[in-house]
């Protein structure tokens, strides 16, 4: 067993909280990561974890050991970098989590870019807008829209997507199109239920007041993509992040509503450990992630 194999088994173990999950991170099968954790024990005459057939613990030896391991891992990634400078090229496999629909409709168009540009790159995109531990699920990069309060995380500010109202050509057709906000009050309008707002909606007039107005609505759902196409089959007004409807306002499926208001906007963060050595796969996707949205 190389000690650098020791150091990254038993970390991944320590993040994962299983062999088996820590096995599918390195990519050998368990029974070696057993036997490399068993290794690293006996050379240094410590337990590193209490294992039940039901628990795993790591013991006070193990904690001083992980800390470390980290540290001596991100010293030498470090160090290769610095060595190699510029001749060498992130590679190896990134593994990245966004929400669902943001991740369908503007990451993964991205990804063959990303790959071209870094032909020795693997990524895998998981998609989820499920809470999720990026440690023991081995997630180099996590975008996510809003912020994190996980001290342990850094979260890197990629860009803002503004909300706006929308409507189908059928639907101002038969019920008119609002000039205020005060006249949403006698229109149908669609809930995103993921948004705490509810039928709360804000808004800043051209002149800078704000107020908020209580929506009428009789239909709510947990999707903004499903939001959009409820608006486009005449279901009443949507607010939405401007990603969701720019194709459907483009094409003139969707109509805006109240263009001059403001309203709420969401930022989009590139969400990452916080350690002292980031790796080069990880920094030159944040980079090029932040660049493509910089574009538009």
């Amino acid at each position: 067993m190389d000690t650098l194999d020791g150091l990254k088994t038993v970390v991944a173990v320590v993040e994962t909280n299983s062999f088996t999950a820590a096995s599918d991170r390195l990519g050998i099968s368990k029974a070696l990561v057993s036997k490399y954790v068993g290794e690293v024990e006996k050379q240094l005459g410590i337990r590193l974890f209490n294992r039940t057939t039901r628990q795993l613990a790591l013991t006070e030896s193990g904690r001083r050991y992980y800390e470390q391991a980290i540290t001596l891992l991100e010293q030498f990634s470090a160090m290769v970098d610095n060595v190699t400078g510029e001749q060498t090229t992130p590679r190896g496999l990134l593994r990245v989590s966004a929400p669902v629909t943001f991740g369908e409709m503007k990451l993964a168009p991205l990804l063959p870019k990303l790959i071209a540009l870094y032909p020795e790159l693997t990524v895998e995109l998981i998609l989820t807008n499920g809470a999720i531990d990026m440690l023991e699920e081995g997630i180099d990069v996590r975008l996510r829209i809003g912020g994190v309060d996980d001290s342990n995380m850094i979260a890197r500010h990629l860009t803002n997507f503004p909300l706006v109202l929308s409507a189908s050509p059928a639907y101002i057709d038969k019920y008119g199109l609002p000039k205020t906000p005060e006249q949403l009050e006698k229109h149908q309008c669609i809930i995103d239920s993921n948004f705490r707002i509810g039928k709360q909606w804000p808004f800043i007039s051209p002149k800078g007041q704000a107020e908020t107005i209580n929506v009428h609505s009789a239909l709510a759902v947990n999707s903004p993509q499903a939001v959009r196409e409820i608006a486009i089959a005449d279901g009443g007004i949507a607010m939405t992040p401007n990603f969701i409807v720019e194709d459907a306002l483009s094409d003139g499926r969707l109509l805006s509503v109240l263009p001059e208001y403001t309203t709420l906007e969401f930022g989009l963060f590139a969400i990452y450990p916080h350690r002292k050595y980031v790796a080069k796969k990880v920094r030159c996707f944040i980079d090029f992630v932040l660049e493509e949205f910089s574009k538009k």
